[in-house]
């Protein structure tokens, strides 16, 4: 494989492991040789060495002194650390864009749904996973905070790689999101900011116990 535009090179190459990262091919505790990823890309090792800046950011890698880039670690204590967080912020976003949308602004998130809905419909499990956190970036609009974005962003692999390590192709956690989706956004289109942030900290507590208990079952190896 090789890699174009050179501008954003490091973050193609942080996409490209995070997605090996996220789905298990590479797995908690293996080590991503720095000299091997740049031969396999054909990219240089400078590259190599900001796209693990970018993974160790989102809390995908840790960088081991002596040892380089490992795959971070996916423990209890981790998951549930990372779904406290992301509740929080996802709490902020849910809370602005109930108070914040005005007339005809919901009708992209109501037609998103509408494919969502189709994806579920024809088992499409992917582009339905990936669709779930899309629809959580569509509401940044209304954030106005590049700050509470960029915190956001970073910790979207994270999230990404909990639950789709718990529902690894789940026919029944997808039902359930895309109930929690269509329960949610009735609660903002009636503006109902209190409902809205109960039925989020609600999925999201389902969604970490789902992973713990998954983990529990069969841990990372």
């Amino acid at each position: 494989m090789t890699f174009k535009a050179p501008e954003s090179l490091s973050e193609q190459i942080a996409q490209h492991l995070g997605q090996l990262i996220i789905t298990g091919e590479l797995k908690a505790g293996d080590r991503i040789q720095e000299l091997r990823v740049a031969n396999e890309l054909n990219v240089s090792r400078g590259s190599v060495r900001e796209a693990y800046l970018i993974l160790a950011r989102r809390y995908l890698i840790d960088i081991v002194p002596r040892k380089g880039a490992v795959v971070s670690a996916m423990t209890p204590k981790h998951v549930r650390d990372v779904y406290e967080m992301n509740i929080l912020l996802i709490g902020q976003l849910c809370r602005r864009a109930t108070l914040a949308w005005k007339e005809g602004e919901q009708e992209p998130f109501l037609e998103y749904l509408q494919l969502m809905e189709g994806y579920v419909a024809n088992g499409q499990v992917m582009q339905f996973y990936d669709a779930t956190f899309n629809f959580a970036r569509m509401a940044y609009r209304f954030v106005d905070n590049p700050y509470l974005e960029d915190m956001l962003e970073d910790l979207q692999p994270a999230v990404r790689r909990t639950y789709y390590f718990a529902i690894n192709l789940d026919q029944s956690e997808i039902d359930k999101s895309m109930t929690f989706l269509r329960e949610l956004m009735a609660c903002i289109m009636n503006r109902e900011v209190d409902g809205a942030e109960r039925k989020l900290a609600q999925f999201g507590q389902h969604q970490c116990d789902t992973v713990l208990r998954r983990l529990e079952a069969a841990p990372v190896a």
